[in-house]
């Protein structure tokens, strides 16, 4: 008997979708609260969905992520346990590169700061995917598992009692009217549950409201610990620029070499002879030596050499220092703020601005 009434609803459920049978209509507003509550239900459900893929753009990660937050709720943990974050495994080659390289060194201890920085970021981002995980999408997702599928559940009941309705309706004078009447209640019974569920959740409009709010509130407060991590850096990078424009360039330290007098007469092969008496002089019969003109007769072989016009001390090492009025013997321009030249048996380093060329360098 039961089976043969199921047949007669499957096949007045086909008549009416096939043959246009007449049957029971729902009234507008029910029509209406049901056409809301399927809007916010897929709202609800792509907005996680894309939730999700905004935390972890990467699928391998997003199915990481699936996976570690079954494991918490499994093992009762209220924090998923951490799992690698792009920022973080970024940072990771950074530090292991800066101190091969090694930390003294400016781009090695650039590449650590920056290392440093990023593991920072990491543990950032690792704040915001628990935040919102317990904030937004643990809600979200109880809604699905919950109250979507009670109002699914109710729909369908309702539409099965529907059936049964119109079904001994349409044999009313055939079957006792009390069977009727029963199949009548239900189906307001199924209709009014239904109703009940699809209004609670557009009630819950203001709770959803606030979840995505603590959304916000959590990619603001991740979004401004990242700025001060990342201003914080910007700062230190900008300082070791600043410090490696100021230096000059550490190409080679120069060798000193011996400085050859090819002005005086050679003796023999231009060397020293050693039979030679040297000469002596007496105040009567001395020769003058006059500084300005041996210096001319230096410069008159085009030896690059410049004037010092102040004092100049060295800061770091490799600089030359000297003193106003010192003449230098170019060796090399460095760039267009830095010479590089020898005074007094030393070599080194030293600012353009201190200095007058005399005989300029040859390119």
């Amino acid at each position: 008997m039961f089976v043969a009434q199921i047949l007669a609803q499957f096949f007045f459920m086909m008549s009416e979708k096939v043959g246009g049978a007449e049957g029971t209509k729902l009234d507008e507003d029910f029509k209406d609260l049901e056409r809301k509550a399927d809007v916010s239900s897929k709202a609800i459900s792509d907005v996680l969905c894309k939730t999700t893929e905004y935390l972890q753009p990467n699928p391998a990660s997003r199915a990481r992520l699936t996976m570690v937050n079954t494991m918490s709720k499994m093992r009762g943990q209220v924090k998923s346990p951490g799992y690698p974050q792009a920022e973080g495994l970024l940072g990771e080659c950074m530090l292991k590169y800066g101190r091969d390289m090694g930390e003294d060194t400016n781009f090695g201890g650039a590449l650590v700061e920056m290392g440093e920085a990023m593991k920072r970021l990491a543990e950032i981002k690792d704040s915001l995917d628990i935040d919102v995980k317990q904030n937004f999408i643990d809600p979200f997702q109880t809604i699905i598992d919950k109250d979507l599928k009670d109002i699914q559940h109710y729909l369908k009941k309702l539409e099965g009692r529907r059936l049964d309705y119109d079904y001994k309706k349409k044999r009313q004078g055939k079957i006792p009217d009390e069977e009727l009447r029963l199949a009548a209640e239900k189906f307001e019974e199924s209709k009014e549950a239904a109703e009940t569920s699809m209004q609670n959740l557009l009630d819950t409009d203001v709770e959803q409201v606030s979840q995505l709010t603590a959304l916000v509130e959590s990619q603001l407060q991740f979004h401004r610990q990242s700025m001060e991590v990342l201003e914080e850096l910007a700062q230190r990078m900008r300082e070791r620029v600043n410090k490696a424009q100021s230096q000059p360039r550490q190409k080679r330290m120069p060798v000193s070499r011996p400085s050859f007098d090819c002005s005086e007469p050679e003796d023999s092969n231009g060397g020293w002879n050693p039979s030679a008496a040297p000469p002596s002089y007496t105040s009567a019969a001395a020769p003058s030596f006059n500084r300005t003109s041996s210096r001319q007769k230096r410069n008159s072989t085009d030896q690059p050499c410049c004037k010092a016009l102040y004092d100049f001390e060295p800061e770091n090492d490799g600089e030359l220092g000297f003193c106003e009025g010192n003449v230098i013997t170019l060796t090399n321009q460095i760039d267009e703020n830095w010479f590089e030249g020898t005074v007094h048996g030393q070599s080194g380093f030293f600012p353009c601005s201190y200095v007058e060329v005399m005989v300029p360098l040859r390119h």
